[in-house]
């Protein structure tokens, strides 16, 4: 049963969703932006302990709360970790009024039809009963589009909802995060094509269930207006896919009712070196600006 309080903040509050789940393929390059080269650790076990606290470091800084970061995209190990002495999950949406999400996908096929497929999930409905019991409200799942490949296209889009309504049914919303990767040559015509295939699938849900949508900021502004209005979507999240912040939030701007859903623009600014406050008041501005281009719209 999803939470009423958490999707009325998700549907309604002004504000945006933070990233914080880097996994194993991505977190050595988020620790050396952080400062933290990779002769510094020894070990996966190392690597993740030290991500852990750069993201307990954000998480626990007076900005990081629900005034400005309504949601957090979380990675499995974030998820049963701890900050503040509780759980993640917990702490998140208790002590901060941050709704969290579970990053469930495990990683991507190799390309074919201009695409990255997601690869097998085996144990997800396990893992989804554990995130229900940790309180957790929704996933997120990333395939990449790097062609206008109108077959490929269609195949992300396919198994996206496929395994969207998979998630539904466990009572969690689902984040379809089907990016278009901002070096794509066809950039602008995979986006048309995607958003004709995504309005097909939320046109065949069933009465009452909502996903969530987590696109590239398009090429044309105001492409995804359409997801915006659907009656599926409870919100239409933009991923940064490599943009600068101040370049990501400029494009955001003008984009009518989307919000942001931040990685790297959200920590490019982090250094394990700051005081902490240094850190808090470095990660303030950058909530600042972050949340400017989600509601201030040109």
């Amino acid at each position: 049963m999803v939470d009423a309080g958490m999707m009325a903040q998700m549907a309604g509050r002004e504000g945006f969703i933070a990233a914080l789940d880097q996994s194993g393929g991505s977190t050595p390059g988020a620790l050396r932006n952080y400062g933290i080269a990779d002769t510094d650790y020894s070990g996966e076990e190392a690597m993740f302990r030290l991500m852990h606290e750069m993201r307990v470091r954000i998480m626990t800084a007076p900005a990081f709360s629900g005034d400005k970061v309504i949601g957090a995209i979380l990675f499995e190990k974030t998820m049963d970790g701890e900050a503040g002495g509780k759980q993640v999950p917990a702490f998140l949406w208790e002590d901060r009024g941050v709704v969290p999400f579970l990053k469930v996908d495990k990683g991507l096929a190799g390309e074919e039809n201009g695409v990255q497929l997601l690869k097998p999930m085996p144990g997800l409905d396990d893992l989804l009963a554990r995130a229900v019991k940790k309180g957790i409200f929704g996933t997120k799942m990333r395939s990449v589009i790097a062609n206008a490949d109108r077959a490929g296209i269609a195949a992300v889009v396919k198994q996206q909802f496929e395994i969207g309504r998979r998630i539904l049914g466990h009572g969690l919303v689902p984040i379809i995060e089907p990016e278009v990767s901002i070096k794509s040559p066809t950039k602008a015509e995979a986006e048309t094509i995607l958003l004709e295939a995504i309005l097909q699938e939320l046109d065949a849900l069933p009465a009452g269930e909502r996903v969530m949508l987590k696109l590239t900021l398009p090429t044309v502004a105001d492409l995804y207006e359409p997801l915006v209005a659907h009656a599926a979507v409870v919100r239409v999240v933009a991923l940064s896919g490599g943009y600068s912040r101040a370049e990501a939030c400029e494009k955001l701007s003008r984009n009518h009712g989307m919000i942001a859903s931040f990685s790297r623009a959200l920590t490019e600014d982090l250094k394990a070196t700051m005081s902490k406050a240094e850190f808090d008041a470095s990660l303030a501005g950058t909530i600042d600006e972050i949340y400017r281009a989600s509601v201030e719209k040109a």
